[in-house]
């Protein structure tokens, strides 16, 4: 059975804090009728602190779409080799056991895609398979999750590596004073994030059933508008309210395996907001409390897209209190809107294994480096 096991996230070392965005948001719109709203939307984000890649004078200073990617280059570049290269030791494999790499990031553009580089520079074999995904925003995370299921379903045996790249800073637009805007400004944050599904052995989730949805007809709440300044977020405030009609997909993906969606052990959810896991919750019928490892991301890093269902996930690996069986769903929410889901339950049947990954690093001088 295919096995997610922990991952390993990485945040730069620049730090926004959430005094440093009001004061950001009362300069910007300072005599504006808009600052009220702008001050009240970031306050309750609920987000107390995020990450950059580079100073927060720079990230305000636009200097062009050019420099904004290759400034992402540089910077995928730098950051994702040692994360990768802990998530490989967190799952007992070398980067010769890994047969396909999934890349996920929504916040800049290189083709090839970051995988051939990957490849050609830590020593991945050259048959290793590529699936770069990019316009799946915050989903990708889920998605990255599945389609290694899947991959793993279809070459018993096999090892995929799951890489998400979100430096969201990049795309932060100094023009653009819009509710969504204004909320993206105060809830964004960077992260790298990595972590290997091993088609046998290890020890984590065991990977079940997963399933994808589309909501009708909702595909321009949450998009990048494409410009020469480059990606421009938009964000319709009807958002929170698709928690809604996602809430029965997941309860029927969990009957149709014969558990109860709001009776679970643990729950990996994407943290967009306050407003998305409180709906969910009350969706669900479950105490927001259940999805701590979600709330505890945002707060501490903010909505880092595609990587918070790991960094969630590895906030429950390191929690440490599951025992052998226990039942949970893991869920990315993203433009589409599109739902990526997946049911798994917890394997612990190499101790010796766990004990060894839990032990840990500590946190590197430049990047608060989490196992």
């Amino acid at each position: 059975m295919p096995k997610l096991c922990k991952p390993s996230v990485s945040v730069p070392e620049y730090v926004v804090t959430l005094e440093d965005t009001l004061q950001f948001a009362e300069r910007v719109y300072h005599g504006k009728p808009s600052l009220p709203l702008a001050l009240r939307l970031i306050k309750n984000t609920g987000v107390r602190k995020r990450h950059i890649v580079r100073p927060i004078e720079e990230i305000l200073h636009h200097p062009g779409l050019e420099e904004r990617n290759r400034v992402y280059e540089i910077e995928s570049k730098k950051r994702c080799p040692e994360v990768i290269e802990q998530a490989l030791a967190n799952a007992g494999v070398t980067v010769r056991d890994i047969d396909l790499i999934v890349y996920v990031s929504c916040t800049g553009f290189l083709m090839p895609s970051l995988t051939a580089w990957l490849i050609n520079n830590m020593g991945f074999r050259s048959a290793t398979r590529q699936i770069p995904i990019a316009q799946l925003g915050c989903a990708a995370g889920g998605a990255a999750i599945n389609r290694a299921h899947d991959f793993c379903m279809a070459y018993p045996d096999s090892n995929v590596l799951i890489v998400s790249c979100e430096l969201c800073s990049l795309c932060y637009q100094p023009d653009d004073t819009d509710v969504g805007s204004l909320l993206s400004d105060g809830l964004f944050g960077d992260a790298v994030a990595a972590a290997v599904v091993r088609g046998s052995g290890g020890v984590g989730i065991e990977l079940e059933r997963n399933a994808s949805y589309l909501i009708p007809n909702t595909e321009e709440w949450i998009s990048f508008a494409v410009r020469a300044t480059g990606f421009h977020f938009q964000l319709d405030r009807r958002v929170p309210g698709t928690m809604k009609p996602l809430a029965p997909v997941l309860q029927k993906l969990a009957a149709d395996h014969g558990w109860e969606a709001g009776n679970l052990d643990f729950y990996i959810i994407h943290a967009g907001g306050p407003r998305i896991l409180n709906e969910l919750a009350k969706f669900l019928d479950v105490d927001s409390s259940v999805f701590r490892h979600s709330w505890d991301t945002l707060t501490e890093y903010g909505n880092i897209a595609s990587a918070v269902v790991l960094e969630a996930a590895r906030r429950l690996f390191e929690e440490g209190t599951l025992t052998a069986g226990a039942t949970g769903v893991i869920a990315g929410f993203g433009p589409g809107i599109t739902a990526e889901m997946a049911l798994g339950r917890w394997s612990s049947d190499a101790t010796s294994d766990m004990d060894q990954i839990r032990q840990g690093v500590g946190i590197t001088p430049q990047a608060e480096f989490r196992i």
